[in-house]
């Protein structure tokens, strides 16, 4: 096995020495020597050729009840600091290369003049939308705690720092791993939503802030030195935008009275962080060289200290704002200031004003420093840090309109066909007559909908960015939401994205674009702009991922030529997971897989749940992402993957359909599926867990196909087995081997799409262990189910092995040994966790309750193994 590089495998040992060091301490001798053999068993099973469980599984049963939570705890808590330390060296100067931005541009300009990449970065428009899905297990104390670690990391990572202070930093870190320690890794009570939006806002406080002005000073050095202009001052490559507190599907939590909190406490936050910026500021502006266009606006035009008076004036402003914001949060009704701040430009004009003035005296140098990053800061986060998306069920819009026509005797709205619907909805939004009465018997769920839409209405236009309509199927529910927001007194154009969900969905796609950007009235609402949202997670739930990704590609294929047609600057929103079966996976393989000309400059992705901590938590963290976003989006702008071949199309188009029916013939239609799934997994037990406002399901009843794909995901990841990941793909691949070797071949060489795909699946099936599984089973699983279990082993097995004939590799993920490496660091922690945690479940199951202690060591097992697998959901 391939070694941890050094400094990563030190820091690995460090904090590994200094946490059995606490344990020691707090728990004991005893214990401490129990929990070192155990993990010296399991480590001994990860390095053996023939793997035996048993020492394994005997050591664990012969644990006292009271040593079974220190154990779990242990493992849990090394695998989350072995997870800073690899994220520490990843973020690296040692791995990541400080000029990989001028490395794409100087691989990009042997096609493209300067002239044009200039242009292509001048254009860029990243949206990263935060979301609060329930994967964030680890509890935002822990996070923090977590931060700091990494930041001693960092800072012992450098060989000048003095031994005195290299000695303070240890003491730090010893602290930090005895408060871990000393601390509940569970959370007792579930986040609500507005908890949830105040840790999104806590990301861009505390990471975001200072790595979005960070990197674009460093994009404009590169654009200085390497193409000769330097960036705008209105320069934007990224914004952030948030579901904290909009998203409402399927969650009764997040109501309108929530989303206008989480607003108002958005402005708050960023009134506070502006007003922080110009402290700074104003003792750094003691010049008194100025413009008369400047002093102008000074309440004494003769002041010495000119540039202090005016950024005061902004101060006093955005106080009064604050403290009506807060007053409000706290339910006060006070009047609200007459220079309230409800606009970028109530901020930039003043920080524009004192920049320009500057730059007229010769004083460049001060305009271009933390002014400047503060004006950066205005563009990224605007006046509530994240402006905020509303997302809701198509099913709820239909509701509101049949309860509307039917009160107004027109008929029942649900009942009528595609065509009726757009007529009814294209005559409403062009009639100057109000639609809804002023006192209706409505429902509470639709009254809940037209309270959202009133909020809309009430907040400033920059609060907030779009309006997602989920499971959309026809153009009818897009006019349906600009009909509610029209008639509950939205008076600018909200736009308005269909998230295309399903199989039939993304199919179906193109279709209902078309019939929409045929509309001259949506014409004109839109402008020219378009986003549409591409569902990951629901179509593989639905569809398995090898059909669901080739729909995908197909539906931004058509969408891409559409818009064309139509001359629609279309932006795909991409609604991806954290893992591989929701869409997940490395940024640089996700863009280089999209199809020709569906990037050009602007991309939106959500980041969730616990990825969003992984990749944007952490200034330095947040500054690789932001470079690896840039280099990704500008490849494949201007140096797009080719388009497939026709046969290469004919071929995936075949293997999709083996893929969909191998999968639903056992999701769907083997009668033991939902038995097995339900007893193998913790699925019933995650709602134990609380680690999010929404519900696990989107419908208090209904099966396996009303559970989201999120828990759907985590239940198998818990088990060890990542069904949803690969579960039809051994079947696709056979069948192209048999009908199409040498075209299959082709494609594996030289499409990015389709190669990346399978690099994708090692990973999943390199984080597979089948062992554990049949373990699961074998405790938990009644025997006329094994037969199923078995089939889904041997399948399993037999596409790890077909995929290293592939790659003529002879153990997976050979073709990528620091990620095997770092999984079998890991397994012997996860290992036992995996093991303890069958046991805890065929405990409760069997007596029907487990001790407070005990259930709380089932949690932390759920804890620990999503650490070990590197996500949840």
């Amino acid at each position: 096995m391939q070694q941890l590089p050094e400094s990563l495998r030190d820091n690995v040992r460090m904090l590994g020495e200094q946490l059995g060091q606490v344990i020691s301490e707090q728990e004991g001798e005893g214990l401490f020597n129990t929990i070192e053999e155990i993990r010296h068993i399991s480590k001994q099973l990860a390095e053996a050729q023939e793997v035996d469980y048993q020492p394994l599984i005997d050591s664990l049963t012969k644990l006292k009840d009271s040593d079974i939570l220190p154990l779990a705890r242990a493992f849990t808590q090394f695998l989350n600091l072995s997870n800073i330390a690899d994220q520490q060296y990843t973020c690296s100067t040692k791995v990541q290369p400080a000029d990989s931005l001028r490395g794409i541009l100087s691989e990009l300009s042997e096609e493209h003049s300067q002239q044009n990449l200039a242009k292509a970065i001048r254009e860029l428009n990243i949206n990263l939308v935060l979301t609060a899905h329930p994967t964030e297990v680890s509890r935002r104390t822990l996070i923090r705690k977590y931060n700091n670690i990494h930041s001693i990391l960092d800072q012992l990572d450098h060989q000048k720092v003095h031994a005195s202070d290299r000695n303070k930093l240890q003491e730090s870190l010893a602290r930090l791993i005895d408060e871990i320690w000393t601390t509940d890794e569970i959370r007792f009570k579930r986040p609500t939503a507005i908890d949830e939006a105040r840790g999104g806002f806590s990301v861009i406080e505390f990471s975001l802030w200072e790595a979005v002005p960070d990197f674009i000073r460093h994009l404009n050095r590169i654009c200085e030195d390497r193409l000769g202009e330097p960036l705008a001052m209105d320069s934007a490559p990224f914004s952030f935008c948030s579901w904290m507190g909009g998203d409402r599907d399927g969650n009764p939590n997040v109501t309108h009275d929530v989303t206008r909190q989480v607003i108002l406490i958005g402005r708050a936050r960023a009134t506070r962080l502006y007003l922080k910026d110009l402290d700074e500021l104003v003792a750094s502006l003691s010049m008194s060289a100025a413009t008369d266009e400047l002093r102008s606006q000074l309440n004494d035009p003769e002041s010495s200290t000119p540039y202090r008076d005016l950024i005061d004036q902004l101060r006093e402003r955005l106080a009064r704002s604050r403290a009506w914001l807060k007053a409000s949060i706290d339910g006060e009704t006070v009047a609200a200031p007459a220079d309230l701040i409800e606009k970028k430009s109530d901020i930039l004009d003043t920080l524009m004003l004192a920049h320009s003035s500057l730059c007229s005296k010769g004083l460049s140098r001060i305009a271009n420093g933390p002014m400047m990053d503060t004006i950066r800061r205005v563009h990224a986060f605007g006046i509530n840090l994240s402006p905020v998306d509303v997302r809701q069920d198509g099913d709820r819009h239909v509701q509101v309109l049949d309860e509307l026509c039917q009160y107004l005797e027109l008929g029942s709205y649900r009942e009528w066909d595609e065509s009726q619907r757009q007529q009814f909805l294209l005559d409403a939004l062009q009639s100057k007559r109000p639609l809804l009465p002023a006192k209706w018997p409505v429902s509470e769920d639709s009254k809940e909908v037209l309270d959202t839409c009133k909020v809309i209405a009430e907040q400033p236009r920059e609060c907030l960015s779009h309006y997602v309509i989920s499971m959309a199927e026809q153009a009818s529910d897009v006019l349906a939401v600009a009909l509610l927001l029209k008639e509950s007194g939205v008076s600018w154009n909200m736009p308005v994205v269909p998230l295309f969900e399903t199989l039939d969905d993304l199919n179906r796609a193109a279709s209902v674009m078309n019939t929409l950007w045929q509309m001259h009235w949506y014409q004109q609402y839109t402008a020219g702009d378009q986003c549409v949202m591409i569902g990951y997670s629901d179509s593989a739930k639905d569809a398995g991922k090898l059909a669901a990704t080739w729909a995908q590609y197909q539906a931004q294929e058509k969408l891409v030529e559409l818009a064309e047609q139509y001359e629609i600057n279309l932006t795909l929103f991409h609604g991806r997971g954290g893992t591989v079966g929701r869409g997940g996976g490395p940024v640089e393989k996700a863009m280089a897989s999209q199809p020709p000309g569906s990037v050009r400059g602007r991309i939106r992705v959500t980041e969730q749940g616990e990825m969003i901590r992984y990749k944007l938590g952490m200034p330095s963290v947040a500054f690789n992402s932001l470079r690896t976003y840039v280099c990704a989006t500008l490849r494949a702008s201007l140096k797009p993957s080719p388009a497939p071949k026709q046969a290469w199309r004919d071929l995936i188009a075949e293997m999709a359909q083996v893929s969909l029916k191998a999968y639903r013939g056992i999701v769907r239609e083997h009668p033991s599926f939902v038995p097995y799934f339900r007893s193998l997994t913790p699925e019933q037990e995650l709602g134990k867990l609380a680690i999010g406002s929404r519900p696990a399901k989107r419908k208090a009843s209904g099966g396996v196909e009303s559970l989201r794909a999120i828990p759907w995901v985590f239940a198998w990841m818990q088990v060890r087995l990542n069904l949803p990941s690969w579960l039809g793909v051994y079947q696709a691949i056979v069948y192209a081997e048999q009908e199409q070797p040498e075209t299959f071949k082709d494609m594996l060489e030289n499409w990015t799409f389709f190669s990346s795909f399978i690099d994708l699946l090692e990973m999943v099936v390199g984080k597979a262990d089948t062992a554990i599984c049949a373990h699961y089973e074998q405790q938990l699983v009644d025997g006329e189910l094994h037969e199923l279990g078995d089939e889904l082993r041997r399948d399993l097995q037999a596409l790890e092995d077909k995929l290293n004939e592939i790659k003529q590799q002879n153990d997976c993920l050979d073709s990528d040994p620091l990620l095997q490496t770092s999984i079998n660091v890991r397994k012997p922690y996860v290992d036992p966790l995996n093991y303890l945690q069958a046991e805890l479940l065929k405990r409760e199951r069997l007596a029907g309750e487990m001790s407070e202690e005990l259930e709380r060591a089932l949690k932390v097992t759920m804890a620990g193994i999503s650490a070990g697998m590197r996500n949840t959901g």
